[in-house]
């Protein structure tokens, strides 16, 4: 941590600053602020890519707080809001088959396919429960031998561990009966993506913190030399988001592209190792489509062909359908590239609205759009 940010810090922060309130020290970000503002002496964009980090942002009004100069934008960093419709087509398929129970997290049931979610397939009649953990599903597995009981993967490589080591017990239990669609994404590929845009305006990111705390800071190196951008692993209250902006920022001023580590309580250089090996084990790299974002490559993570009998998508027979990503009139695509504010959208709050959404950010609680109207930002 720097030292000049330390002597900032209540005086019990350096040495103890273990509780929520002491990372929303009204004093403390004051002084982030100030020493932001002295620091800044030319415009510069920030990305931060978590909706952890957005929702927190737009709650305490910290990108009203920052000299006109620095412009905070939005990136892919809500997992629901980029899974692609094609796999939430296939997730509605299965859940309407009579023989199979779909397990899914709860903020899956309202995101859009076409014209149907799986709230409203489960309002027809389909077996769709909602569990707070992979292994809840694979109990109701074992607690219904007789039926095909599929889990909805969705995430970065935050969640993706936890399904990794359920794929692993389900194998030891030799579970004949379960399987997960899989719709995992991996993060650096994503700004990679962002980066060789030609319309990119993004000069410095703001990275989420979970998923270095699973994966660590190696995979980043490569893309902070490549496109010149720093890059700072960040958390989510409101003085790790200010610290993070500090510290990007000044390498900006300086002339420096460097990954660096705001978020050092949780993240260390090589990330959980235990993790990364059941990773490594059950998944491999595979091409993802992104919500939004079209096909990135090597960016998204499928299961390995020995755990091929768990695999949703090679296990059943589909007939795919052609279903729109978002309606016409939804801007998603260009907010989470950064091109456009949610407040940009002609039908922001009015035709788009958490009850009647028009696409996937504003249905999430990590949404840019569900933040934006959440906390009555125009």
């Amino acid at each position: 941590m720097l030292n000049v940010v330390l002597r900032w810090l209540p005086r019990s922060a350096a040495a103890t600053m273990k509780y929520l309130d002491e990372y929303r020290d009204p004093g403390a970000a004051s002084r982030y602020v100030d020493a932001i503002a002295a620091l800044v002496r030319q415009k510069w964009t920030l990305m931060e890519v978590c909706g952890g980090q957005t929702h927190a942002i737009v709650r305490y009004g910290l990108h009203e707080l920052l000299p006109s100069q620095v412009e905070i934008v939005h990136g892919p960093g809500c997992p629901v809001c980029v899974t692609p419709a094609e796999r939430i087509s296939r997730a509605l398929d299965l859940a309407r088959r009579p023989n199979v129970i779909l397990c899914s997290f709860g903020d899956m049931l309202r995101v859009p396919a076409g014209d149907a979610d799986l709230l409203r397939v489960r309002a027809e009649g389909g077996d769709v429960r909602v569990v707070y953990s992979p292994l809840d599903a694979l109990q109701i597995a074992t607690q219904h031998p007789d039926r095909d009981v599929v889990f909805f993967a969705v995430g970065f490589e935050t969640t993706a561990p936890a399904i990794a080591m359920t794929v692993q017990q389900a194998a030891r239990l030799a579970l004949p009966n379960f399987s997960v669609l899989v719709s995992h994404v991996r993060v650096p590929q994503a700004l990679d993506a962002l980066l060789s845009d030609p319309d990119n305006r993004v000069q410095g990111f703001l990275a989420a913190g979970h998923v270095n705390t699973i994966m660590g800071m190696a995979e980043y190196e490569p893309i902070a030399r490549a496109y010149r951008v720093p890059i700072v692993a960040t958390g989510f209250e409101p003085l790790d988001i200010l610290q993070g902006v500090y510290m990007c920022l000044r390498q900006l001023e300086e002339g420096r592209a460097e990954v660096e580590n705001q978020y050092t309580r949780a993240v260390r250089p090589a990330g959980n190792e235990a993790a990364i090996t059941a990773l490594q084990d059950v998944f491999e790299v595979v091409d993802r489509v992104w919500r939004g974002m079209g096909t990135i490559a090597a960016s998204g993570l499928g299961l390995a062909a020995k755990y091929a009998r768990f695999d949703a998508d090679r296990r059943f027979d589909w007939t795919d359908v052609q279903v729109e990503e978002d309606s016409a009139r939804c801007i998603a695509g260009s907010i989470m590239r950064g091109h456009s504010r949610p407040s940009d959208c002609a039908e922001f709050g009015a035709g788009c609205t958490p009850d009647h959404p028009l696409g996937a950010p504003m249905v999430s609680s990590e949404g840019a759009c569900a933040a934006y109207f959440r906390y009555g930002v125009a």
